[in-house]
């Protein structure tokens, strides 16, 4: 929700990707459903009339749950990297952290990795700042006096 307006709508943001939540994606025989996937329109001007895409996106964020963190950290991520996706975002509610990961030589480099409340610019969204602690449901606990 934070990055739709300002990059998919470009209300308030630079604009120019289209951003769809639980897109389904065709790599070859591998089919995988991210929580959000981006294109740059430059890359894809129009949407495309399938049900599906098979063009790779620029960008993936996956939602990390105790139920999913395996097959996201594992399988889909090399899912990604063999399709040639550039970034990918792993948020982790739990653990209030978001990672950003680039895509380099096959192989997948943290970019960083920050948590809590931060303020961040967060690539390939590195136009705008996001406040990560609007990402979660609840605000931190504050640690108990000794």
């Amino acid at each position: 929700m934070a990055i739709g307006p300002p990059f998919h709508r470009g209300v308030g943001g630079p604009g120019g990707w289209w951003i769809l939540d639980e897109p389904e994606l065709h790599f070859g025989e591998q089919v995988v459903v991210p929580d959000l996937a981006g294109w740059r329109r430059e890359r894809m001007p129009v949407m495309p009339e399938e049900a599906y895409f098979s063009l790779a996106p620029d960008w993936i964020c996956e939602v990390l749950s105790p139920s999913t963190t395996r097959i996201d950290r594992g399988r889909k991520l090399r899912i990604y990297a063999g399709a040639g996706v550039p970034h990918a975002w792993l948020v982790n509610p739990q653990d209030r952290t978001l990672e950003v990961l680039r895509l380099r030589d096959g192989a997948w480099t943290i970019v960083a990795v920050w948590e809590d409340a931060a303020v961040v610019r967060a690539e390939p969204f590195e136009a705008m700042e996001l406040d990560l602690g609007s990402f979660w449901a609840q605000p931190p606990t504050p640690p108990l006096a000794p």
